[in-house]
């Protein structure tokens, strides 16, 4: 990992936008399974990217985002379906960490580029960082969709190279999805996992080269 990055890059969701947030706007209202559901609907919208991947049928992540939610709710079905609507339209106002701002902003004014790195589509980026007021403190919005492919192939990684004409070495690249941080390893980005909940490491052959619980330890 580089001593100066000249980018810091960062995942959006889990990592920068808490994914659950959504579903914990309406947990009363779910009943006694949202919080089984909200991770569910995760793990189906992860599975579904790497899935469509393999077999070369992209759509964009709103359209997984639908599909993963409503397959939690056939899997819940004690869960009331009458706030689907609800809930999708909290994802795209998704709760951003506590420290994001201000350590976005300590990074930027040191000189380095801040930028979003993520399979969200261009859409659901601008809106999360809308509503989190992230946008003057972020040089960009690196979505996959203008690869149609999600992470982790490597040309997907590629595309934050492409965006400020850098070496994989000169980037920073932090994600609190393991999966992510062996892709970006595998590419050649200095890593830093943000494990938030303490989960075990895996990937042996692609360790990160940091390991932080949440992204105030970059300052």
């Amino acid at each position: 990992m580089p001593n100066t990055p000249a980018a810091y890059v960062f995942d959006a969701y889990g990592t920068l936008f808490d994914v659950h947030s959504a579903v914990r706007k309406y947990a009363d209202q779910l009943g006694p399974d949202a919080a089984a559901l909200s991770d569910m609907w995760r793990n189906k919208q992860l599975e579904y990217t790497w899935v469509r991947t393999l077999m070369g049928r992209y759509v964009d992540f709103w359209e997984i985002t639908q599909q993963a939610l409503d397959f939690a709710f056939a899997r819940f079905p004690s869960a009331y379906k009458s706030v689907r609507d609800d809930l999708l339209d909290a994802y795209w106002e998704l709760e951003a960490y506590s420290e994001v701002r201000d350590v976005l902003g300590k990074l930027q004014a040191s000189g380095a580029k801040t930028a979003i790195f993520s399979n969200g589509s261009p859409d659901m980026l601008a809106a999360a960082v809308a509503s989190a007021d992230l946008d003057d403190v972020l040089d960009a919005s690196i979505s996959v969709h203008r690869l149609r492919q999600f992470k982790v192939v490597p040309s997907a990684y590629q595309l934050v190279c492409d965006e400020f004409a850098l070496q994989p070495e000169d980037v920073s690249f932090q994600s609190s999805n393991r999966w992510d941080i062996a892709g970006a390893k595998a590419f050649r980005f200095g890593t830093v996992w943000c494990n938030r909940t303490g989960q075990p490491d895996e990937y042996a052959d692609l360790t990160p080269d940091r390991v932080i619980s949440d992204l105030t330890e970059l300052l």
